[in-house]
C-alpha cells in the first residue's frame, strides 16, 4: 500500500492511497470460486458453472465488493502511516482502472489544526468587587412582594402600574383585521406588552368609559400586513384595578420554605441568595473576559465540520425552545458567530488542559454538586441526584474542568479589582 497526502485549502487534506492489485486480484479468484460451489444458472448443474462464465456474469460486482472491503479496511492504516485524523465524515472516490491494474482512492478530509497557545502574559482583567447591602435586600424582598401581588378594583382613572379589564376592536383603513378584536382582555399598565401606544391610550379612563386610541403599527411588525399601518382601536373599560401588595410576615415567608414565619430566618435566606447569586455573576464575568483574551491571543482556522456540526446543533437547541417546532426555518447564518466561538474556544480549552495536564478530582466534583445544590430547599436529595447518574456527573466534571482552565489561564493576567455595586453587577 503506498499512502501520500496533499494539501488543500486551510485544514483540508487529500489521502491517496494505492493499493496493491496482486492482492486484490487473488481475493477476487478466491471469491469467485467460494461462489463456483454455490452458483445456480441455467444449463449447468449446481456447482459445476465453469469459472469463466462466473467470472463473465459475476466478475465486476465481486470486484467492486473486495475494492470496498479494501478501501474500508486500509483506511485507518493509511491514517496512521501519515499520522492524520480526519475532522467530519470523509469523502472518499474511488480510482479504479482495471485494464492498468489500478486500484487506489482519494479520501477528503478536514483535520484539526496545529495549536501553540499564545501566552497571556501582560494582558491585564477587572474582576468586579461587589458586596450585597441591606439595600439590595429590600430590593429583593419588594420584587417578591411585587411577583405575590394582588390586585383590587379601584374608582378612579387608571395609572401606570394598574391592571385594566378592556374589549377592543381594531380596524385598518376603516377594516377590521384579523387578531385586532379582544374582549374582557386584561392589561398591566406600563408592562409594555401591547403595541407601542396603546397601554398610553388607555392611561386616564375609568371603568364604564369608552374611547378611541389611533396609533402606528411598528415597521418590524411580525406580521408583515400590518407592519407600518395606521390603526384605530374602539376600546371600553370594564374595571381598573389597583396592585395590593402583600405585608411581609409570617404567611408571605411561608411561601419561601420559612415555614415558622421567622422574620429574620426570611432576611438571612435572601442575603444568602443574593451572596450566592453575587459570586456567581462575578464568576461568570471574570471567566468570560479570560474567554475573550484566549481568543483575541489565538486566533485559529476552524474546520468547516465542526463548525457546521455546532450550527445545527445550536439550531436544534433553539426548535426545542420553541416547542419543537420543525416547520420553522432557522438559517445557519443566526447561528455561525456563536459556532465558531464555541468551536474555536473548545479547541483552545482542550489544548490548555492538554498543556497543563488538568482534571478535576472526586473533592473538586463534590464541593461543585453541593455548591449547586445550596441553592434547593432539599440540598441532599439534589447531591443524590447529581451521583445517581453519572451523565449528570460528567456534566458537572466538565464545568470543574473548564474552571480550572480559567485558574490556570488567570494566573498569566495581570488581576485588578473593580469595586461594583450588586445593583450594576446583576444590571448588566
Amino acid at each position: 500500500m503506498q499512502v501520500s497526502v496533499e494539501t488543500g485549502d486551510g485544514l483540508s487534506r487529500r489521502l491517496i492511497v494505492e493499493l496493491p492489485a496482486e492482492d486484490i486480484e487473488q481475493e477476487i479468484e478466491k471469491r469467485l470460486q467460494n461462489l463456483s460451489r454455490s452458483a445456480r444458472m441455467p444449463g449447468f448443474r449446481p456447482g459445476k458453472v465453469p469459472q469463466r462464465v462466473l467470472r463473465q456474469r459475476y466478475g465486476d460486482s465481486v470486484r467492486l465488493e473486495v475494492f470496498s472491503d479494501r478501501i474500508k479496511a486500509s483506511f485507518p492504516e493509511a491514517l496512521a502511516e501519515v499520522d492524520l485524523q480526519p475532522i467530519g465524515r470523509p469523502e472518499i472516490e474511488p480510482d479504479l482502472d482495471q485494464s492498468t491494474g489500478r486500484y487506489a482512492y482519494v479520501a477528503e478530509f478536514e483535520v484539526l489544526p496545529e495549536l501553540s497557545l499564545a501566552s497571556l502574559e501582560g494582558q491585564s482583567l477587572a474582576r468586579p468587587q461587589a458586596e450585597v447591602t441591606a439595600a439590595d435586600i429590600d430590593n429583593m424582598i419588594e420584587r417578591l412582594r411585587q411577583q405575590h401581588k394582588g390586585w383590587g378594583a379601584v374608582e378612579r382613572a387608571a395609572e401606570i402600574g394598574d391592571r385594566i379589564r378592556v374589549d377592543f376592536e381594531g380596524q385598518v383603513d376603516g377594516e377590521p383585521f384579523e387578531g385586532g378584536q379582544a374582549e374582557d382582555i386584561q392589561i398591566e399598565l406600563g408592562a409594555k406588552r401591547f403595541i407601542p401606544g396603546f397601554e398610553d391610550g388607555l392611561l386616564g379612563m375609568s371603568a364604564g368609559e369608552e374611547g378611541s386610541i389611533d396609533l402606528s403599527f411598528p415597521d418590524d411588525y411580525q406580521k408583515q400586513d400590518l407592519a407600518g399601518k395606521q390603526a384605530q382601536f374602539q376600546v371600553r373599560v370594564k374595571a381598573v384595578e389597583a396592585p395590593e401588595l402583600p405585608e411581609v410576615d409570617a404567611e408571605f415567608v411561608a411561601k419561601f420554605g420559612v415555614e415558622d414565619g421567622d422574620l429574620e430566618r426570611f432576611h438571612a435566606d435572601v442575603r444568602s441568595n443574593l451572596e450566592r447569586d453575587c459570586a456567581e455573576r462575578v464568576k461568570a464575568r471574570v471567566k468570560n473576559q479570560v474567554m475573550e483574551l484566549l481568543l483575541e491571543a489565538n486566533p485559529i482556522s476552524l474546520p468547516k465540520a465542526l463548525v457546521a456540526n455546532e450550527i445545527e446543533s445550536l439550531r436544534k437547541q433553539m426548535l426545542e425552545q420553541l416547542g419543537g417546532n420543525s416547520t420553522v426555518k432557522l438559517p445557519d447564518e443566526l447561528f455561525a458567530d456563536n459556532a465558531r466561538r464555541r468551536v474555536a474556544l473548545g479547541l483552545l480549552i482542550g489544548e490548555v488542559v492538554k498543556q497543563n495536564e488538568l482534571a478535576p478530582d472526586a473533592e473538586q466534583v463534590r464541593a461543585a454538586v453541593e455548591a449547586m445544590a445550596a441553592a434547593y430547599d432539599e440540598p441532599q436529595a439534589v447531591i443524590e441526584h447529581y451521583y445517581a447518574d453519572r451523565q449528570r456527573l460528567v456534566a458537572v466534571e466538565s464545568m470543574v474542568l473548564e474552571d480550572l482552565v480559567v485558574d490556570c489561564l488567570l494566573g498569566q493576567l495581570e488581576v485588578t479589582d473593580e469595586p461594583i455595586s450588586f445593583t450594576e453587577l446583576t444590571s448588566q
